[in-house]
């Protein structure tokens, strides 16, 4: 049994090690979170008295309910409208023969390559005519359009399902949102859920976009961007700051592990893995 254990640690050394390196910056962010304010970064990395009042402090000294609110109204809305609109799509440049699918699917390839920094401009001059900035929703609105690195990710998995499921659903006569729905969106769990995960998470962490565009209204910031203003307010509160950073890292946390296992697997089968 001793030398089971000895061979499986080594031939799984690399994961370990690298599990080991990405673990230690958020094992460090806790103990701080957790640390007086004369022990946070300082030599002594263990609390000498862990002291909780640290997270009722953070939401006294500003509105983090507000940011909360605010990045869950953002990252649930942008992904569930990310699924309504690039779920067909994908579907289409998957499973549908039509004229020009070709073409459709170098234009997603070529929105994937274009940096947000290059549209910035002028979508905002659009987002402003419709008096939209100060909030979100110039966010939020667009994944009703699709978003490109989504469609190609469902379409990668797509291609996965045999077309044979599908056309006997046309014999059996479905139409192709019937198809859709009850043969392609089953079969797909794991890819749509992989999906889901990656708009979520981007949108979670996105600071550039709630700062564009909600940078002047504090009443519309989203986490990123409130902890990027309570780190310059209290910056020398270390802490405080560290527990605001485990308060925004903690949802994220959670959904990975109820999720991790159908993230993988749509990862696996999309064929874009490592």
């Amino acid at each position: 049994m001793r030398h089971g254990r000895l061979y499986w640690v080594a031939v799984h050394s690399a994961g370990i090690a690298l599990g080991v390196m990405f673990l230690l910056p958020l094992v460090f962010v806790v103990l701080t979170a957790f640390m007086p304010d004369d022990q946070a970064l300082t030599a002594d990395l263990w609390p000498r008295r862990w002291q909780w009042a640290n997270f009722a402090a953070v939401f006294a000294k500003a509105p983090m309910l507000t940011y909360l609110a605010n990045s869950l109204l953002y990252s649930v809305l942008a992904t569930a409208f990310m699924l309504v609109s690039s779920v067909p799509v994908a579907y289409a440049l998957a499973k549908l023969r039509w004229r020009g699918r070709g073409a459709a699917f170098v234009l997603v390839i070529a929105a994937m390559m274009l940096p947000p920094q290059v549209t910035a401009v002028p979508l905002y001059i659009v987002w402003t005519r419709f008096d939209l900035t100060g909030t979100v929703w110039p966010l939020i609105l667009p994944y009703l359009f699709g978003d490109a690195f989504s469609i190609f990710l469902l379409r990668q998995f797509f291609l996965t399902i045999p077309t044979s499921y599908v056309d006997a659903a046309r014999v059996d006569g479905c139409s192709e949102l019937g198809a859709l729905l009850r043969v392609v969106v089953p079969m797909a769990r794991p890819g749509i859920a992989a999906a889901a995960m990656f708009c979520f998470l981007y949108t979670w962490n996105d600071f550039f976009g709630p700062l564009l565009y909600a940078g002047e209204n504090p009443r519309w910031w989203t986490l990123s961007v409130g902890l990027a203003s309570f780190r310059g307010t209290h910056y020398v509160e270390w802490n405080l700051t560290m527990a605001a950073t485990a308060l925004v890292v903690l949802p994220v946390v959670v959904l990975f592990l109820f999720a991790q296992r159908a993230f993988v697997r749509g990862i696996t089968f999309t064929g874009i893995k490592g």
